[in-house]
C-alpha cells in the first residue's frame, strides 16, 4: 500500500469516526428527551399548590428543581410544555402561582404558562 493509499484510507477511517461519534450524541440526546410520564411525576406534588395555594410541599419543590435540571434544552422545554400544558388546564391550576412557582421555590427556571401558550415557542 502506498502512502498515498494509506493517507485516503486513514482519511475515510476518521469520517467514519467521525459519522459514528455524530450519530451516537444524537441517538443518545434523543434517548435521553424528556417524557410526559416523567414531567408528570415532577409537577404532580405541587397540584394542590397551583389550585390553592398556601405552603408549597417540598416534593413540589423538589420536582420543580429536577424539572429544570432535566429540561434545559429548549426541545425538552418545548416537551415538558406540551405535556404540562392540558394537565394545567384540565385542573383548573391558578397561572399566576405556577409562573411564580420556580422563583419561590429559589429555582431559576423561568416560565411563563397560561391556558393559550404555544409551546413552540417557549424560551430558554
Amino acid at each position: 500500500m502506498g502512502a498515498s493509499s494509506r493517507s485516503a484510507h486513514s482519511k475515510r477511517t476518521c469520517l467514519i469516526i467521525a459519522t459514528i461519534m455524530i450519530v451516537a450524541t444524537l441517538s443518545a440526546h434523543e434517548a435521553q428527551a424528556i417524557k410526559c410520564p416523567d414531567v408528570l411525576k415532577m409537577v404532580m406534588p405541587c397540584l394542590s399548590y397551583l389550585k390553592k395555594g398556601g405552603a408549597i410541599p417540598a416534593a413540589c419543590c423538589a420536582g420543580v428543581a429536577n424539572l429544570a435540571k432535566t429540561a434545559k434544552t429548549k426541545p425538552d422545554r418545548e416537551q415538558a410544555c406540551v405535556c404540562i400544558k392540558p394537565v394545567a388546564k384540565s385542573y383548573s391550576i391558578n397561572y399566576d402561582l405556577a409562573n411564580k412557582l420556580p422563583a419561590a421555590c429559589g429555582v431559576d427556571y423561568k416560565i411563563n404558562i397560561t391556558p393559550n401558550i404555544d409551546c413552540s415557542k417557549v424560551k430558554y
